[in-house]
């Protein structure tokens, strides 16, 4: 799979026979947008086009209105891996800016699906809008894509969830992580959910209070995690002859994380800290996975670093407590 950044890197020989496309946030890339994901390259295979995904960073709401925008499930990085997971060929993300935002409707279909694109079909909600001031929808793309490519609109998947059939959306698989629901929301994802990152070196305050913690860059605007987790660690090389591990799977590790901003620490912005437990090493540099298994207690503020060290061995005895009942 190839990520393309722009109509800049996206040349126009490269679709010469055309492509099969859809667009969207994908955010979570959960079962709904598979179904979606499915359909495209069964599409593509059945015309043998390249499939082509037509993405948006950052997300139009985190542009307009990123005080009020819905925390974000997966990061660029995250959904490219996914959707590559899933046999796309193409990843096109456009830089949402103010140039982006003023774009006609007519211009964006006839610029980028026509010309460089050189769309034959694509699958897109009925109820999508784009273009400057929204006022390109589905019906538009039907009438101004005649003769160009055909559209289809996506179709809805729906779960029985407590007894009601319930429309899987990246909005119903944040209220289940917000709710501490993290079983229901990988019955939406069909995958657990993980924040994944590479893991940089902070301010070295964890290891100054007698716990050392891994810092890992959350690259958005609002996580969907707030608060202390225990959780699994993936990823995690154990080949360092300094690592030393206990007695866990080689494949994942236990450890407690805490998303937010350390308010006794003052520290900000919001960042993901994780410390693993019964695990000596150097983890900088590497690619970890973080799964949350139950949420400890919010974000709190102490009255001093001698409190604080209390509660978060007190945390690390509840987060053991809970891995022994898995």
């Amino acid at each position: 799979m190839r990520l393309l950044r722009g109509l800049y890197n996206c040349p126009k020989a490269l679709f010469n026979q055309g492509c099969v496309a859809t667009i969207g946030n994908f955010d979570g890339v959960h079962i709904g947008h598979q179904t979606i994901i499915q359909r495209l390259t069964e599409k593509a295979a059945h015309f043998d086009l390249p499939s082509v995904v037509v993405l948006f960073e950052p997300h139009p709401q985190e542009y307009f209105r990123p005080d009020d925008a819905p925390a974000r499930l997966f990061k660029l990085t995250d959904k490219v891996r996914a959707l590559k997971i899933l046999g796309v060929d193409y990843v096109l993300c456009f830089r949402f800016n103010q140039e982006f935002a003023e774009l006609k409707a007519e211009d964006f279909i006839r610029r980028v699906l026509i010309e460089r694109l050189n769309v034959q079909h694509l699958f897109i909600g009925d109820d999508f809008r784009f273009g400057y001031q929204r006022q390109g929808d589905f019906e538009m793309l039907k009438e101004r894509g005649d003769g160009f490519f055909t559209v289809e609109a996506n179709q809805s998947v729906t779960l029985d969830i407590d007894g009601e059939q319930q429309r899987i959306s990246s909005s119903l698989v944040r209220e289940a992580i917000a709710n501490n629901r993290f079983e229901l929301a990988e019955r939406y994802l069909n995958r657990p959910y993980q924040l994944s990152g590479k893991v940089a070196h902070g301010d070295k305050q964890g290891r100054e209070i007698g716990f050392a913690t891994a810092n890992i860059p959350l690259k958005r605007l609002k996580s969907p995690l707030k608060g202390v987790y225990a959780v699994w660690v993936y990823g995690i090389s154990a080949s360092s002859p300094q690592c030393q591990l206990s007695q866990q799977s080689p494949k994942r590790f236990l450890a407690v994380a805490n998303v937010g901003k350390k308010p006794t620490l003052k520290q900000s912005p919001e960042r993901l800290e994780v410390h693993v437990l019964d695990f000596k090493g150097d983890l900088y540099g590497q690619q970890i996975h973080i799964e949350p298994i139950a949420k400890l207690r919010g974000e709190q503020k102490f009255s001093s670093v001698a409190e604080l060290k209390a509660q978060i061995a007190a945390d690390i005895e509840a987060a053991r407590a809970i891995f022994d009942r898995l």
